[in-house]
């Protein structure tokens, strides 16, 4: 059990080279006059604000509150070709999901994203056949030109041997396809960082409290600062909604007669414990159209999703009674039981997903991106999916460059232009990374645990070096937050000084993964909090 008197004594102390004071970008925001704003921080907004800044505009990116902080930090953690799909005959998509997927996975973020084997199990009386599904997944990895392997059926017993809580009554035979895992908000926090390594200036926890109009156009918003209650504004040329769930919400800023434009669906997960070792994932068949998902991830087991609409407040999504029994009535259909004991649940996450407008069961309807202009020339964008998050921000540039009166500037340079597989901040080969910081930890003294090397490689790619050097300087960063989790202080420290962490949940739901583990006790939450400065 972690103690308070464990907690380094380091004040609010920034490092050298950290981020300017939130007074400091308050300031800069309020003074200068950007090319574009953008308000929402998920990573449609983000992408957007990366490939802009790339492009030469003076890019602003505000947020109400933490980057990632709503539907991009609670999806299924998933960069992935899309399967289901292939029964529509989107082979299209299929294959333009699956580029961006390999692109994101080997070019632009490999110390972020991993390969992950997929088990898909064919139960006698389950809505597909084994020939059906072999032929399905044989076609998926077509369409990826085999880069994971080619898809085929696999005995029971082997899928048992590495899914040791596969459950093998009336299993018929065993799909198997491959496709890439995530956390998702170390890659968007990640993708902040290359914005603003591009030029971008951001904020987060800022509240878009009205819009400001010039002769009845959008150029700018007024803001309220959340951690401290300064208002401010921004100006800009052009102004971007990619407010997500709220993207209705400020076209009605802007119009108070605008027409709904989305409609929501409620993706609910589930974290647990897991009782043996997964070497692949589970994706299960439920009905015709959905799959029900068993992820080995962080050590951990996410299980997912739901879907169902979601007519409340967005910022009061939250996993009921209800579909913590869906999920784990649904994982039953092919996971043992012990592994499904409530006991084991660790935390529990619901996302919201924007959906076009219209009728119809929401688990049917196309994960599409809808893109909006306003009467005050406002561009609203929502929906899409996080495989596509670079092909997002594209598309929006595109549509940006296409306003009449070439609203960009001169200076602009057109998207197709850039590099198209520019790499996030930190790549490296994860496994280097985390060989180097076991063997070149601090003498005398003891070395880093592997745990520790291989967490920080996999989340933080070289920068891992940045914070073993903050460890390497001061012994007392080098202590773990939790006894049961690999994080060090170290981590809290550079949360603070260099990703923007203003708050606890932004330390522990989204810098590490110590609340996800069920490791966010009062004592660490105080911990955190004191090293914050809060």
């Amino acid at each position: 059990m972690t103690t308070l008197q464990s907690v380094p004594a380091l004040g609010t102390r920034p490092a050298a080279g950290s981020l300017p004071s939130r007074a400091e970008t308050r300031e800069q925001l309020s003074k200068a006059t950007y090319d574009l704003l953008v308000i929402g921080g998920g990573i449609l907004g983000i992408s957007t604000a990366w490939h802009a800044a790339q492009s030469g505009l003076r890019v602003a990116l505000v947020d109400a509150g933490d980057f990632a902080g709503a539907t991009s930090s609670a999806s299924s953690k998933l960069l992935h070709g899309g399967l289901r799909y292939l029964q529509t005959g989107a082979v299209k998509l299929v294959a333009e999901n699956h580029f961006e997927r390999r692109a994101v996975s080997r070019q632009v973020a490999p110390h972020l994203a991993n390969p992950l084997t997929f088990y898909l199990p064919v139960y006698k009386g389950g809505p597909h056949g084994a020939a059906k599904l072999g032929a399905g997944v044989f076609a998926y990895s077509a369409l990826s030109a085999f880069g994971d392997g080619v898809g085929h059926l696999l005995s029971p017993a082997k899928a048992a041997q590495d899914v040791p809580e596969l459950r093998t009554d009336d299993l018929k035979a065993v799909a198997v396809y491959g496709d890439d895992q995530m956390n998702d908000a170390r890659m968007a926090l990640m993708t902040v960082r290359a914005a603003v390594d591009a030029g971008a200036t951001v904020l987060n926890h800022a509240e878009v409290t009205g819009l400001r109009f010039t002769r009845g156009r959008v150029t700018g918003a007024e803001l309220k600062d959340r951690t401290g209650g300064e208002e401010f504004g921004v100006n800009a040329r052009l102004v971007l909604n990619a407010t997500g769930p709220w993207v209705d919400h400020l076209r009605k800023m802007e119009d108070p007669n605008a027409a709904p434009s989305i409609r929501l669906s409620k993706g609910a997960h589930l974290v647990l414990k897991r009782t043996s070792p997964w070497r692949a994932a589970l994706a299960t068949p439920i009905d015709k159209y959905r799959i029900t998902f068993a992820l080995p991830w962080e050590d951990m087991l996410l299980l997912g999703t739901t879907d169902e609409e979601y007519e409340g407040d967005p910022g009061q999504v939250e996993v009921t009674e209800k579909d913590t029994a869906q999920i784990l009535d649904e994982a039953a259909f092919s996971i043992r039981d012990q592994q499904l004991s409530r006991d084991l649940i660790t935390y529990a996450f619901a996302g919201l997903r924007v959906l076009p407008g219209g009728p119809g069961d929401t688990s049917k309807a196309k994960r599409e991106t809808v893109v909006t202009e306003g009467r005050g020339g406002m561009l609203s964008v929502a929906g899409g999916k996080w495989t596509t998050f670079r092909h997002i921000g594209r598309t929006v540039m595109k549509k940006l460059e296409s306003l009449p009166g070439h609203p960009l500037g001169e200076d602009y340079e057109p998207v197709s232009a850039l590099p198209k597989r520019l790499p996030l901040p930190g790549i490296a080969n994860p496994n280097a990374v985390a060989h180097r910081l076991l063997v070149d930890g601090p003498a005398p003294g003891p070395r880093m645990a592997a745990d520790t090397a291989k967490h920080l490689a996999t989340h933080y790619g070289s920068l891992s070096f940045e914070i073993a050097r903050m460890a390497n300087e001061n012994p007392e960063l080098a202590r773990r937050v939790h006894p049961d989790a690999p994080e060090i202080w170290a981590q809290v420290a550079y949360a603070r000084d260099h990703e923007w962490a203003e708050t606890a949940d932004d330390v522990l739901r989204r810098r590490t993964t110590l609340t996800i583990r069920g490791l966010a006790t009062d004592e660490v939450r105080a911990g955190v909090e004191a090293m914050l400065g809060k």
